[in-house]
């Protein structure tokens, strides 16, 4: 036995088979979301599911995913799940990975829409009509945040006897009487009272009945209605028509009887009122108020620049960086400009900077700090241009502060990480510290505060999709302070359908209210508006701008209400500064321009020729030579201080007005 073990030891072993080859990876060949494209309602949610395909188009099992979104409307989260913050489109993507593979992408295109009409905005005012009366009144639906609707409105009286309207709006007051007028859309009611009064009407006279005015200048036109006897007819509702003096005319005359014309021409303006009606012609020769740049001084910067501040001594300016510095600039001699120090600190992006309003100490913003502590920076600025940091404040807006302002011993900033204003007590520099806080409540996705302005106690907030928010900090029409904010007004407009051209175009990359500036009556509001680097190839967001500067009428601070637009032809509305009655506006590559706002405003103030003067601020030197891309204006003592994010600073004026004596 042992011997037979022995031999069986002894005789050769068999190598064992070769090992299979590890089969090769299955590669990703696409993947698909569920649904592609869907529409959500603000503040809905949406669940969306991913699947990734081999090349043979088999399932692959054992693939992971993960979630992203880009733009401001809403988010998604690690599951899929799409929560729709503001109008517009959430664009999702999702990355596919499996074990050996490089990952793959899907998309979906969720478009966020408005809530369901809440409430119905009916004009003109119809309350009260002469018999025989006929006028056309509109119906705009919003719903409950305030977004605009585009719903079909109808109407419908309750006294046809009294007062008849049309589906469409088309109302004739037929006899004396009362009735209501129901204006209707997807299940918002609004109602209007109306009173309907007897007539005859024996006469109408306008005031004034005749006008020569220039290109942009309105002319308010009063009417004065008598009926029978002579009686006066107060408050009555009337027609007012236009006819243009040729086919190249253009003008308009709303509902108050406010005419404005962006040509050239004579005009007939008729004010009707049951069954009589006067005449007034109106002559309007063209704008002129064409000026010059003159380049006074200049101060290329080899980093990207962002903000300017003129130090109120006027001998220093301060010019921040989309980098780890702020520059101060010898001003003196305005012709000579020179750096002759800077504040360094940790950031990647310095935004705004301003000083008190004595100058003896200051504030800058700052985003992306390598150790995330980004806040803001509290200097000393007695010697004007030769500042130094002294205190830091971070506690609560460690996510970065993208705009501030300094205004009567507090810093109103932007906190990116929750897109809320925080006010920060700086009476005592070295110690800095929250006070208040306030934000919009619609929803937490796509809130974000971009800037911000302080005057008289109300603080301008453009809060980019929520547009332009008005808060009491200290001027008491609410009872506001710096450490009780409360909000006064908003005023939303619908940035979506304003920019679909764009979108349809270039791609839509961003947009959203940017700038605010209150000045007389009006607010300036400037939205920011950037084409897609996907959609156009480009490689980066500054090579292609858009936007529009919408002006609000605030004399009523309560009820904000758009009368007049600017819109550049060649780049957006960046920030802005008012001084007398001349804007002055960073028009990205569009350069520098200077617009007229001289009196009342209202309609397109291109077309009606009130822009003054532009500039491309670009040479052969700074970050990016001969690249145009003008941030904004400041403007101290006639000199124009213009800082170029591709060149650096500039230092300009404008040519005095015809007649004028130069300074």
């Amino acid at each position: 036995m042992l011997l037979a073990l022995l031999a069986l030891l002894q005789q050769p072993v068999a190598p064992p088979p070769p090992a299979k080859p590890a089969a090769p990876p299955k590669l990703i060949e696409r993947v698909e979301v569920i649904p592609a494209s869907a529409e959500v309602g603000v503040g809905q949610t949406l669940q969306l599911a991913a699947k990734a395909y081999d090349a043979s188009g088999n399932v692959l099992p054992d693939a992971s995913f993960r979630w992203f979104t880009g733009g401001d409307e809403g988010s998604v989260s690690e599951t899929g799940l799409v929560k729709a913050g503001y109008r517009g489109r959430v664009r999702v993507t999702v990355a596919a990975s499996v074990p050996g593979s490089k990952p793959a992408f899907g998309e979906a295109d969720v478009k966020v829409i408005p809530s369901p009409p809440a409430r119905i905005v009916v004009a003109p005012s119809v309350s009260r009509l002469v018999v025989g009366t006929r006028v056309s009144i509109t119906g705009t639906p919003y719903s409950h945040e305030n977004d605009r609707r585009y719903d079909q409105v109808t109407f419908t009286s309750s006294n046809p006897k009294a007062a008849q309207v049309t589906p469409d709006g088309r109302v004739l007051a037929v006899a004396p009487g009362s009735a209501t007028i129901t204006a209707r859309a997807a299940g918002a009611t609004q109602a209007i009272p109306v009173q309907v009064v007897a007539g005859p009407v024996s006469k109408v006279t306008l005031a004034p009945d005749k006008a020569s005015v220039l290109t942009g200048d309105v002319v308010r036109f009063k009417s004065d209605v008598r009926g029978a006897g002579g009686r006066s007819l107060c408050d009555v509702s009337v027609r007012w028509t236009l006819e243009a003096g040729g086919p190249e005319a253009s003008a308009s005359i709303d509902a108050d009887g406010a005419f404005v014309a962006e040509t050239p021409g004579k005009y007939t303006v008729t004010a009707s009122v049951g069954g009589a009606s006067a005449d007034a012609v109106i002559e309007v020769a063209r704008r002129k108020v064409g000026r010059g740049f003159q380049v006074v001084g200049r101060v290329p910067v080899k980093f990207s620049t962002a903000e300017a501040w003129v130090h109120p001594s006027n001998t220093c300016v301060y010019l921040s960086t989309i980098a780890d510095r702020v520059y101060a600039i010898d001003i003196t001699t305005p012709s000579a400009p020179k750096i002759v120090d800077s504040m360094m600190t940790n950031a990647r992006i310095v935004n705004d900077v301003m000083t008190t309003e004595d100058g003896k100490f200051g504030a800058f913003s700052r985003e992306g700090a390598s150790d995330r502590k980004n806040g803001i920076v509290i200097f000393e600025a007695s010697d004007p241009c030769h500042p130094k940091p002294i205190a830091e404040y971070t506690e609560t807006v460690q996510g970065g502060v993208h705009s501030s302002y300094v205004y009567q011993g507090h810093v109103y900033l932007t906190d990116d990480a929750t897109g809320s204003m925080r006010v920060i007590d700086i009476t005592d520099p070295y110690k800095p510290h929250e006070v208040a806080r306030f934000q919009t409540e619609q929803t937490e996705e796509g809130r974000y505060l971009h800037d911000i302005m302080v005057v008289d106690g109300l603080a301008y907030l453009s809060y980019w999709n929520d547009g332009l928010v008005i808060v009491d900090v200290g001027n008491g029409m609410k009872g506001g302070s710096p450490e009780r904010p409360v909000l006064v007004s908003q005023a939303k407009y619908d940035l979506q359908e304003l920019y679909t051209r764009v979108e349809q175009l270039w791609g839509l990359g961003a947009r959203g209210t940017h700038t605010a500036w209150r000045h007389k009556n009006y607010v300036f509001v400037g939205d920011e508006v950037y084409a897609s680097r996907a959609a156009t190839g480009l490689k980066d967001g500054n090579n292609l701008t858009f936007g529009r500067m919408t002006v609000f009428d605030v004399s009523n601070i309560e009820q904000p209400k758009i009368v007049a637009w600017y819109e550049p032809t060649d780049g957006g509305v960046h920030n802005i500064w008012v001084a007398g009655d001349t804007l002055y506006l960073g028009n990205y590559q569009g350069g520098a321009r200077a617009v007229d706002i001289s009196g009342e405003l209202k309609g397109d103030l291109l077309k009606e020729g009130r822009e003054i003067s532009w500039i491309l601020t670009a040479d052969a030197e700074g970050n990016r030579p001969r690249a145009t891309f003008a941030w904004g204006a400041v403007v101290k003592n006639g000199y124009i201080y213009v800082p170029d994010i591709n060149s650096g600073l500039w230092i300009l004026k404008l040519e005095p007005k015809a007649g004028a004596a130069t300074p």
